[in-house]
Formats: C-alpha cells, sequence, structure tokens
C-alpha cells in the first residue's frame, strides 16, 4: 500500500473491482464480463488499455472474467475512462453479487437446453454489485453436462429435459435403456411398457435424441435451481432445490428470493452456504416456494 492511501481507501477501491497487488503502488483491474461475453470492439479496448496503462498482459480469471494487471495507482481512474466508451466497466468485490458465469446455451451448444446468456444477462441487469451478507455468485449451465459447476455457486442453474413415454410404434428395442446413464428406465413386469423412475432421471435428455421410433418425448424442458454451493478453503456443493421451473421468469424469481433469504438470515462475511447449515434447507425452500409459488 502506497504512503498516501489509507486502509479505507483501499476498501473502497476493492470494492470497485481495484485489487491490490504484491508489488507496492500497483493493482490488477477487475472487469465487468458477463457470462464470458466480450464484442470484439471491447476486446480491442482492453488490449489496448493493457498496452497503455498496464504492461501489456491480461489476465483470465476462473470465473469468466477480465483483470488488466500492474496498473499504478494514480492510473486507475484513467483506465475505467479509457474503457467506457467501449461498454466495457469496472467489476466488482466485496460483499455483492458478483460476476454472473454462464455456458454458450442452447443457440450455440448442440447439447444446451436453455438460453443461458440470456438469464445470465437478465441476473447481471437485475443483481450485479447489489449488497448481500457476503460475496455471493450465480452459474448457469445450459444442460446436465454441468459446465459451469451449478452446484459450486450460491445459486446455480441446470438446464433440464424431462421425458416422457409413449407407446403407439414402441418396438421395446432397449436403445433408450443402454444410453440412460442412471439406469431411470426400465421395463414394467408385464412387459407392455417403459418406466421411468423421477428419482433416478438427471435431465439429460439421452433417451428422447436416441429412441429411434420418437416414443420417448419432451415431458418438461426447463430450469433446476441448486442453492448454498461454495469453492474456496472450505468447499462445499448446493443442493437441488424446487421443481422444474418452465421459464426464464419463474428462473429469475427463484434467484431474487434466495437472495431475499440470504439477507434476511445470513451474517456479515458468512457464505449463503454457511447459512443454509444453520437454517437448513427445508428453511429456503419454504421460504422460496412462499414467496414465488413456484412448485
Amino acid at each position: 500500500m502506497t504512503d498516501d492511501m489509507n486502509e479505507a481507501d483501499y476498501k473502497e477501491l476493492k470494492r470497485g473491482g481495484m485489487m491490490r497487488q504484491a508489488e507496492a503502488g500497483l493493482f490488477s483491474v477487475r472487469l465487468h464480463v458477463i457470462g464470458g461475453r466480450l464484442a470484439t470492439p471491447q476486446l480491442r479496448a482492453i488490449r489496448e488499455a493493457a498496452d497503455r496503462f498496464g504492461r501489456g498482459e491480461i489476465h483470465l480469471t476462473s470465473r469468466q472474467g477480465v483483470e488488466i494487471p500492474h496498473v499504478p495507482q494514480d492510473a486507475l481512474a484513467a483506465v475505467k475512462e479509457f474503457l467506457a466508451p467501449s461498454g466495457v466497466g469496472v467489476g466488482v468485490c466485496g460483499p455483492t453479487v458478483r460476476t454472473v458465469t454462464a455456458c454458450q446455451g442452447c443457440r450455440v451448444c448442440p447439447s444446451g437446453v436453455i438460453d443461458s446468456p440470456e438469464l445470465a444477462e437478465a441476473v447481471d441487469r437485475e443483481l450485479y454489485g447489489k449488497p448481500v451478507p457476503h460475496k455471493f455468485k450465480v452459474g448457469i449451465s445450459g444442460c446436465v453436462n454441468n459446465c459451469m459447476k451449478a452446484e459450486e455457486n450460491d445459486v446455480g442453474i441446470k438446464g433440464w429435459i424431462e421425458p416422457r413415454w409413449e407407446a403407439p410404434s414402441c418396438t421395446f428395442c432397449g436403445v433408450c435403456q443402454a444410453v440412460c446413464p442412471t439406469k431411470a428406465i426400465s421395463t414394467s413386469e408385464d412387459g407392455g411398457a417403459l418406466i421411468i423412475d423421477p428419482t433416478l432421471c438427471i435431465g439429460c435428455g439421452d433417451c428422447i435424441t436416441s429412441c429411434p421410433a420418437g416414443n420417448m418425448r419432451e415431458k418438461i424442458r426447463g430450469y433446476r435451481v441448486f442453492a448454498g454451493g461454495k469453492f474456496g478453503r472450505r468447499p462445499s456443493l448446493g443442493r437441488r432445490i424446487l421443481g422444474v421451473l418452465r421459464t426464464k421468469e419463474e428462473a429469475m424469481a427463484a434467484i431474487l428470493a434466495v437472495l431475499d433469504f440470504f439477507r434476511e438470515q445470513g451474517k456479515p462475511r458468512e457464505r449463503f452456504g454457511d447459512t443454509l447449515q444453520r437454517t437448513g434447507f427445508p428453511a429456503l425452500e419454504t421460504f422460496v416456494k412462499e414467496k414465488t409459488g413456484l412448485p
């Protein structure tokens, strides 16, 4: 820390995405990136800023963020001003809702079930930088391949397809049973029907895409919500709450309600997963259901 900066000054800079480096007088400037997506003019502006104010380096963070390291303290304001016309803002730190991570979703990925970037944009508009008891992270996976690790986030979303079997023209070829990774599909005792165990189904949709006769159909396409995950020094996985949500609006309502619960029940500097260890997950699920009316 430089002589002309006290701890209060530093905390204010950190809250605005200016991270003090080990090397005295230098900062790594965290930028605002939504779901890992940047337009090429923004990339050019970031590159030029790194050349002009840093040492020509850019760091890609573990959560799809971008930082410009090696920026002198007296150049911090200039970096923000330089990047603003390109639409690149600085990031946030401290007890706030952090960068929203997302995969490419159904518009790009053949496995995608939901439009992950669209939901990430909505979450960012509503929540980015808002105060909470401790840092709060949202990750959105477009399908059960789970590239964004939904269970490792304070709130995670996962795209989900629930199948249904229809009898006409089914030849009982066994393909759907063979491809099911959790063996959720079985044949009835009389051999005249296929049974899907909802407690084993992981919503991958493999049975639907593999069925040669088209008898495995899509029953529900939507969003699964996970809450209470975190990594860091004491990692723990989040747990699934609610049923399958049908729309982006329902998913957004669930995220907002989870955040309201954290604000009501969380203690300062307590991660959300630790809050849920105190309150129990049923308390969260009851709160979210009552607040939103979601299933």
